[in-house]
């Protein structure tokens, strides 16, 4: 046994150097590599932390952006409908009274057409009163010119 303990001190006292040289490094790992590197690696996390919250808070500006923006269109596109709706009513509107100034315009004239086919018919009843009654008289003399002659000579 007293060997394996001289074996085991040679090989600790000829491992010790290796372990502190190792000691040594890691700390010197831990100084120079590791602790600097963890703070660029944080300050990067940060930054794209940073820049991602940055893009969500500007997708949901330009979300809200657009909501307005659709908003606005639909009361665009209302008050151009409710425009639209009113030009077609007046437009119905002045047709409408054009559509009844025509109408009273054209009984005027049938009432005119009317007044004129009877004064017409009037005047031509009148001639024909008065042909009837020239050509009553006309046949009375015929019929009563050869009697008067009949008698002359009888």
């Amino acid at each position: 046994m007293n060997d394996l303990l001289l074996q085991l001190r040679d090989l600790a006292l000829s491992s010790a150097p290796t372990v502190l040289l190792f000691l040594a490094t890691l700390v010197a790992y831990r100084v120079l590599v590791h602790a600097p590197l963890g703070k660029v690696l944080a300050e990067r996390r940060a930054r794209t932390q940073g820049a991602i919250d940055a893009a969500h808070a500007a997708i949901a500006a330009a979300e809200g952006r657009m909501s307005e923006y659709e908003q606005k269109l639909q009361a665009a596109r209302a008050a151009i409908f409710h425009a639209r709706e009113e030009r077609l009513r007046l437009v119905q509107a002045e047709m409408e009274k054009a559509i009844a100034d025509a109408r009273q315009e054209s009984h005027k004239q049938v009432q005119i057409a009317r007044t004129a086919v009877e004064a017409s018919a009037n005047s031509a009843r009148t001639q024909m009163q008065a042909s009837i009654d020239q050509l009553g008289a006309l046949a009375v003399a015929r019929i009563l010119s050869p009697a008067s002659a009949a008698v002359k000579g009888a």
